[in-house]
């Protein structure tokens, strides 16, 4: 197949290395996500998470809430992801998560943004072709109220491992 089109597709380099990052840099992530309660629904089904919070519209209502409430999970792992292509797309294992606090309830239809800043950088003891990166993650609603944030950290390879940090 000479006019296949992968043969003229171009690698387009993704992520970003452990020497692209300094500590307080800022990276506001891109579009954000629209939550649906579909999009809740069938989250909080397939963890099996059985609060009636999250499926049960006159149970949210009678303990205060407009509406049902998005699964926290949820919330967590739509912030992270949208922080993912910025800061650990390239690859590398994924260190941890602290100081996780969530600050309030998130309802279908708001829209989630992120920005994460840079508060660590430091090289692997146990891998030197490798830097741990430990980043501030915040996501926002529609009204630019924190909803969520935590630190993460990742292990990100290093452009020149054989030669000195950055």
């Amino acid at each position: 197949m000479a006019d296949d089109f992968r043969s003229k597709a171009v690698l387009w380099p993704k992520g970003h290395l452990y020497e692209d990052f300094s500590v307080g840099q800022v990276m506001n992530h891109h579009w954000g996500r629209t939550i649906l309660e579909s999009d809740t629904v069938l989250f909080t089904t397939l963890t099996l998470s059985f609060n009636p919070i999250y499926s049960n519209r006159a149970f949210a209502k009678a303990h205060g809430h407009p509406d049902i409430v998005v699964n926290p999970l949820f919330v967590f792992n739509t912030v992270l992801g949208l922080s993912v292509e910025d800061c650990s797309e390239i690859g590398g294992p994924f260190v941890g998560v602290g100081k996780l606090t969530y600050h309030e309830p998130v309802y279908p239809g708001d829209t989630i943004t992120s920005r994460s800043t840079t508060v660590a950088c430091r090289l692997s003891q146990s891998n030197p072709s490798s830097g741990i990166v430990t980043w501030h993650t915040e996501g926002l609603n529609q009204d630019g109220r924190r909803v969520i944030d935590f630190e993460r950290s990742n292990l990100v390879r290093r452009r020149h491992p054989e030669g000195r940090s950055a």
